[in-house]
Formats: C-alpha cells, sequence, structure tokens
C-alpha cells in the first residue's frame, strides 16, 4: 500500500490506495467500505458494460478521515462498480431494502456519511441496506451511472431468498448526485428480460419506492411519467439551497401531475450536504423521521408476512 495527502474541506485526509494495478482489461477489485462486509462487483469480468477509461487499471481512491480511529469518507476512481450488502439484524429484519447512493457531484461518493450512516440508521429501522458505488466522471452519470444503478436493484432482487428480501419491497435511496441516480431510475426502468442468459438480468429494475434527499442533476426530461413510476419522498433546504429545493419542486410536480403518489418537504434553511445529521435540531435535521413516517403510511416497512 501507499499513502498520498490530499487536501480535503480545509484540512487533511488520507488517500489510501488499495490493491495493485492488475491489467487495463481486468478492473481491480473494489475492498469494503467497512472492514469484513462483503462486497459483490456489478459486472462480470470481461463484461461489454465495463470499459477502459483513463484510470481503469488503477485501483480505488479511499479518503479517510483522522484520528485514533480512521474511516473510509469518500471514494473516486471508481471502474469496477459494485454494492455492499449491510443487512438488518435477523431479529429487526422486515423484508425491505433500500439501495444507498451517495453523493459526490458525479466526482466523489461520500459513502461514509451518506453510506455507512444510513445503512446503519436504515438497519436499526429493519431495513436492509445496500451501499451502491456507481461510475463518476468521466463516466456519464445518465448512462453508464444509471445502469450501475438499474443493475444494483436487480442484483438485489436476484439475491432477495439469499438475504431475506421481499423483491416487492426494494427502494431507492440517493443524496445529491445520488438523489439523481433515484430519479433516473425512479423515470426509466423495466421489466427485466426473461430470457436472458444472466439471471441478474431477469429481473426488474423498477424501485418500489424512492427517496430523494437534496436532489440535484444537469437535465432530466420530465414530460413523461409513467402511470407505474414508484411512490416518492423528496426533501431538501429552501432559499440557502435554491438549486436543489428547485429541482425537487420539478421532479415532485411532475409525479404529482400523473397522480403518483409523493411527498416534499422544503424547509426554510439548512443548506446543501448533510446526510441524516439532526443539525442541531433544525426542521431540517428532522427528514428521517418524516421519511420513517411516509414509509410507514404506505406499509413499505411492516413486518414480512
Amino acid at each position: 500500500m501507499r499513502w498520498n495527502r490530499r487536501l480535503l474541506l480545509g484540512g487533511w485526509a488520507a488517500a489510501l490506495v488499495i490493491a495493485a494495478a492488475p491489467a487495463p482489461s481486468d478492473p481491480p477489485e473494489p475492498q469494503p467500505i467497512v472492514p469484513g462486509a462483503k462486497v459483490l462487483t456489478l459486472w462480470p469480468k470481461g463484461s461489454p458494460m465495463l470499459k477502459e477509461m483513463p484510470g481503469s487499471d488503477k485501483p480505488e481512491v479511499v479518503y479517510l478521515s483522522k484520528g485514533a480511529e480512521p474511516r473510509v469518507l469518500h471514494i473516486d476512481n471508481i471502474h469496477n462498480p459494485s454494492i455492499e450488502p449491510h443487512l438488518a439484524p435477523a431479529d429487526k429484519a422486515n423484508g425491505s431494502a433500500v439501495i444507498v447512493v451517495a453523493g459526490g457531484g458525479n466526482k466523489t461518493l461520500w459513502v461514509g456519511p451518506e453510506g455507512v450512516d444510513v445503512a446503519n440508521w436504515l438497519n436499526g429501522l429493519g431495513v436492509h441496506a445496500f451501499i451502491e458505488r456507481h461510475r463518476l466522471q468521466p463516466y456519464d452519470s445518465t448512462v453508464d451511472a444509471l445502469a450501475d444503478t438499474q443493475r444494483s436493484i436487480r442484483m438485489v432482487r436476484a439475491h432477495a431468498a439469499e438475504w431475506g428480501v421481499d423483491p416487492r419491497r426494494v427502494g431507492i435511496m440517493g443524496f445529491s448526485a445520488g438523489g439523481e441516480q433515484a430519479a433516473w431510475v425512479t423515470l426509466k426502468f423495466d421489466k427485466g428480460d426473461p430470457k436472458a442468459e444472466d439471471p441478474v438480468e431477469r429481473e426488474s429494475c423498477r424501485p418500489d419506492f424512492s427517496v430523494l434527499i437534496y436532489p440535484g442533476w444537469k437535465r432530466m426530461d420530465l414530460d413523461v411519467v409513467a402511470k407505474d413510476t414508484p411512490p416518492a419522498f423528496i426533501t431538501s433546504a429552501g432559499v440557502d439551497d435554491a438549486f436543489h429545493a428547485r429541482q425537487s419542486v420539478e421532479f415532485f410536480t411532475a409525479l404529482f401531475n400523473a397522480k403518483i403518489p409523493a411527498e416534499i418537504h422544503i424547509y426554510g434553511h439548512g443548506g446543501h450536504g448533510g446526510s441524516i445529521d439532526p443539525r442541531k435540531g433544525i426542521p431540517f435535521g428532522t427528514w428521517p423521521a418524516r421519511f420513517v413516517e411516509w414509509a410507514k403510511d404506505l406499509k413499505l416497512m411492516d413486518v414480512k408476512k
């Protein structure tokens, strides 16, 4: 292993480069975000979905926090996309599952605060969580990353029996640029290909529910919303995060006009980011409680029969 030092948010964080770099045609295997966790790559080796791009022969770069017990903050240089399962305790698990997609402006993924922290919270609610690592720039968020997100949902359904997941209650929760992924897959999904040789591709990539947390995107066609679009929960701060608030409202309006059940919370202030932090007690810090209320109202987190 070799260590680099890089400037991060006004301080310093260690960048840990994991594993030796194999040939460009064989992207390095991603390592777990949480030590001991299992990582499943989304595409098999040799898949035409994997491309040779600048840096694809190099391992992921993992940025760690400072302190006696460093933890993963964010990751970039992702060329071999994956999901990391974090299953709820057996005595709490209710069968619901959520693909967790961190933000990072499509340039990095903040899989610590918007991945691990969220997975731990969901596990406490009895919900299985799957932290997604999709491809970033220069890959296209509307093509390559979206394909990764669709594949993540298929993968969870393909392993539903193994993981104790109800395949009818597989949702997605995206933060910021991760909210873009949640928005796209809410609108662009299919039922799977029953004739596919790959059993994962036989599964539907339609999320059963979508959660968009301070989402943002450069472009999105909201003119066509299918009748079977899944219900959505959307939240953002208001005037001090106007860009994301505006897009949240536009997405909600498109679903509302199509008569898709959707709930939106735009708070007076709170800025961008913050994941599930309580934000020192301001109203925006209560959105996780509002999400739980919404999910229970739609019977998305009831105990599986």
